[in-house]
């Protein structure tokens, strides 16, 4: 496995599983959408948005590693979170739009920018809390993807126990079936 092709396979697999949420959560009125469902995040529209948060945060950071990472500047365009429950967005429609502009700057980023070396180099940046750290950049994006998992694994409950379904969910199928 070569590291930064699984890095694109993951946010490949980042983009369908948004697309696949969108297309549940369009069928779903403002009122399903925003109830307190008792969740982490209270919503479907709190946990989507902190996802989003995060990966605003995330980008942003990424974006100082590296001069060439000139991809990734356009993440400071979108709203800066002041905190990780913050609501960017509370209309699905612009969520939706901030969605799909963050998925495409991480395939693009990776696909056109990211440079395998980089992924062996440490990143410092602040935390939210201003607190400074050092890790591995690689290891990062690892975080960013299993994050964005995580979260969306409590999206899929939360569609489940009202009743819908967002389909497969599964890494596997972005995974290049080698046997022919």
């Amino acid at each position: 496995m070569e590291l930064l092709n699984h890095f694109i396979l993951m946010a490949d697999y980042n983009h369908r599983m948004n697309i696949q949420f969108s297309d549940v959560i369009d069928k779903l009125g403002n009122e399903i959408i925003n109830e307190d469902l008792g969740a982490y995040f209270t919503s479907i529209m709190g946990t989507l948005n902190h996802i989003l948060v995060g990966d605003i945060i995330w980008l942003s950071r990424f974006s100082t590693h590296s001069h060439n990472y000139i991809m990734l500047k356009s993440v400071l365009e979108l709203p800066k979170p002041k905190g990780l429950n913050d609501i960017l967005f509370p209309e699905f429609s612009s969520f939706k739009v901030a969605r799909e502009k963050v998925d495409l700057l991480l395939s693009n980023w990776l696909k056109n920018e990211a440079n395998l070396k980089d992924f062996t180099i440490n990143l410092e940046y602040s935390n939210t809390k201003g607190i400074i750290s050092s890790r591995n950049f690689g290891e990062l994006l690892c975080h960013l993807f299993n994050h964005q998992t995580h979260h969306r694994g409590q999206l899929s409950t939360l569609l489940n126990q009202q009743g819908f379904d967002v389909g497969v969910t599964d890494f596997l199928l972005e995974i290049p079936d080698v046997s022919a």
